[in-house]
């Protein structure tokens, strides 16, 4: 039994860890109280690729740092910012206990993912991940998919699950590399993705889990 789990917005809370960062960052810097808001709404819940963000970082503060200095900061200062909250580390401790394989599939850069899993409790709390950065190939490509599932001792011929709050990269990629879905509705997509289940957080998700009946091999 295979469970999938995206990491940004589904097993750990990225906005609010990104929060602290603009709000940590602007204080070094001594830009202003409007900074943080400016920062917050650039980076568009994390949609903007960071290289580009930081570029935009740098023009609008009149930063002398390149770009690239500034996000290589931010990755090594994230991942000690993120939090997991203890219900989700539970949830999926019961999860394993219940006799399913644990992974994390997740795009991005993979010392800043790397990090967050380590440092969040993720780490030992999970069969094994696969980071997009890592691995050459992004979500919503099945191989990423099929990496993470191989990193868990698993196939995907074997059928399973994938939880996660993007509709394209999780839902999409999902069902694309022929997986249940479970979306995490955060109340930012106006159109619902078609996905097996809807959910509002991981812990919910993993209590649904639990309960499902287990499909045969190749439904």
């Amino acid at each position: 039994m295979l469970a999938l789990f995206d990491l940004d917005n589904t097993l750990i809370d990225r906005l609010a860890a990104f929060e602290r960062w603009a709000a940590g960052f602007a204080a070094e810097r001594g830009l202003g109280g409007e900074a943080v808001a400016w920062l917050v709404a650039a980076d568009a819940d994390g949609s903007v690729p960071m290289g580009t963000f930081f570029a935009l970082v740098r023009e609008r503060f009149g930063l002398a740092e390149p770009a690239e200095d500034l996000w290589r900061a931010y990755r090594a200062r994230l991942p000690y910012l993120v939090r997991c909250r203890p219900e989700v580390l539970e949830g999926l401790n019961r999860l394993r206990a219940a006799g399913w394989s644990v992974g994390i599939v997740t795009n991005g850069m993979a010392d800043n993912q790397t990090g967050k899993i380590r440092h969040s409790g993720l780490a030992t709390r999970v069969d094994g991940w696969a980071i997009s950065d890592a691995e050459g190939v992004r979500k919503p490509d099945v191989r990423l998919f099929e990496i993470g599932a191989a990193r868990c001792g698993a196939s995907l011929r074997d059928g399973g699950w994938m939880v996660g709050d993007d509709p394209e990269m999780d839902i999409a990629g999902g069902r694309g590399a022929g997986l249940r879905t479970i979306w995490i509705d955060r109340g930012r997509v106006p159109e619902p993705p078609r996905a097996d289940h809807v959910v509002t957080d991981a812990v919910a998700a993993m209590d649904l889990l639990i309960q499902v009946k287990w499909p045969r091999p190749g439904r």
